[in-house]
């Protein structure tokens, strides 16, 4: 969800307000529930300027990977091994241009580059997770035999050893291969799309474009925070919305940490604890496991005995899917505790909400630095992530919570983040303009827009 979502949010953008004609290759069979009820509801609001593209993968056996394996990652090696077949795709929607991600960068754009058809990468990170993309593999060139280091990224900040992602340490693992394949292959795109903005990240923006990271890489279009799709509302207010309606302003805690990874049972109860003791309202959405159709626990088994009970009326628990967009633009919601992906990051951005980032895997802690940097909040880099020993303890929790929500230069911050993000998206902004040369460019290409 976390690579989809900024695709639809792309595509409705570039057809409404740029008047383009977009399709999107819909990969099948979808992974997870989420996905497949995201995509129904993108096509039924973006219809018809959206088109919808089925793209049926070549058949993939799972059984030569190691059990266990990430079912997300084997997705994208069951894309990167079917991308010869986009070639038809490509040319029954008579494109003049193709966007593609960053995991399939260094095989789609051999299969663009041979129907001659431009293509670009949008990279639905930070962009200082894309400049660590780009410089890893000098990194990995320069540093072969001293394993994994701190990453100076040039024009832009170090990478401590304790934020690279915990794959990479493992030069033979397949996604470190795909990473290092893909970072390689961004000079050959013919530009890069960015869901961020300048006054936010403008350190390693301004490294990208100046060539400091790696030299003659392609433009780099900012052009996020990419907003939310509108949907056809439900009949019905989904009942966290009921729920928050009810809430005194920015009096709410919302809890998040995504649709990628489950939280330990151990930890779920330390988090519960700092909750409740923290007095304060909030909205949790839990995540047991890695894929949301094998979730079958019960809350009240994963929480401890009567917590349920306990903070009744002043939380509202649930393991369902929700809108997190429409949760962040309430104005009952004054604090995020965020995995920090990148798409609740531009969230927050968007909506003005503070985050207390606590990053779990993957590109998190460059993008929780991000946040920090950024004046968005606070991040607390103790906190374990992935394959780390320790809990964090719900007195921890507690404590953070309150010292934050107490904090009204906090508040202050991010509502100037969010009136930047703003000023980035209106008709003169700069995420608005950087969209406009990308389009244009498109048109010079192809002599339509589409």
């Amino acid at each position: 969800m976390g690579h989809l979502v900024p695709y639809g949010r792309l595509a409705v953008l570039l057809s409404g307000a740029h008047g383009c004609d977009v399709s999107i290759a819909t990969v099948l069979p979808t992974v997870s529930s989420a996905e497949a009820s995201h995509l129904d509801s993108l096509f039924a609001a973006a219809s018809p300027g959206v088109r919808r593209l089925d793209f049926p993968l070549a058949p993939f056996d799972e059984s030569q990977f190691p059990p266990g394996s990430d079912p997300f990652i084997l997705r994208f090696e069951a894309m990167r091994r079917s991308a010869p077949l986009l070639g038809p795709v490509l040319a029954s929607a008579g494109a003049s241009a193709l966007v593609t991600d960053l995991m399939l960068a260094s095989v789609v754009l051999p299969v663009a580059r041979e129907r001659g058809v431009p293509c670009y990468v949008l990279y639905t990170s930070s962009a200082a997770m894309l400049a660590f993309c780009a410089y890893f593999p000098s990194h990995v060139d320069a540093n072969a035999t001293a394993g994994v280091v701190d990453v100076d990224l040039p024009g832009v900040y170090r990478v401590p050893k304790a934020s690279v992602p915990k794959a990479l340490y493992d030069p033979e693992h397949f996604f470190t291969k795909q990473f290092v394949a893909n970072g390689r292959g961004l000079v050959h795109a013919d530009g890069i799309l960015v869901n961020t903005f300048d006054a936010f990240e403008p350190e390693a923006i301004n490294a990208l474009r100046e060539g400091k990271v790696v030299p003659k890489f392609p433009p780099v279009f900012a052009v996020g925070p990419l907003l939310p799709v509108k949907f056809t509302p439900a009949k019905e207010p989904a009942g966290y919305t009921r729920w928050l309606d009810a809430q005194p302003a920015r009096s709410v805690v919302y809890v998040s940490f995504g649709s990628r990874k489950a939280i330990s049972p151990d930890q779920l109860q330390e988090l519960a604890a700092g909750l409740e003791a923290s007095g304060h309202r909030f909205l949790w959405v839990v995540k047991t496991t890695v894929v949301d159709r094998d979730d079958a626990a019960e809350l009240g088994d994963l929480l401890g005995p009567g917590f349920l009970e306990r903070v009744q009326g002043r939380a509202f628990v649930t393991k369902g899917w929700v809108e997190q967009e429409e949760i962040l633009q309430h104005g009952s919601v004054g604090l995020f505790i965020s995995h920090c992906g990148w798409n609740s990051v531009t969230e927050a951005t968007a909506f003005g909400v503070p985050v207390l980032a606590w990053p779990r895997f993957g590109d998190q802690r460059v993008n929780a630095a991000v946040v920090a940097r950024g004046g968005l909040g606070a991040c607390e880099e103790r906190w374990s992530w992935d394959e780390e020993e320790g809990l964090v303890s719900g007195e921890e929790v507690a404590g953070r919570i309150k010292a934050v929500m107490a904090d009204e230069t906090v508040a202050m911050k991010a509502a100037a983040v969010r009136d930047a993000a703003a000023a980035a998206m209106a008709n003169v902004g700069t995420s608005y303009r950087s969209l406009a040369e990308f389009v244009a460019r498109c048109c010079d290409a192809g002599g339509r827009r589409d």
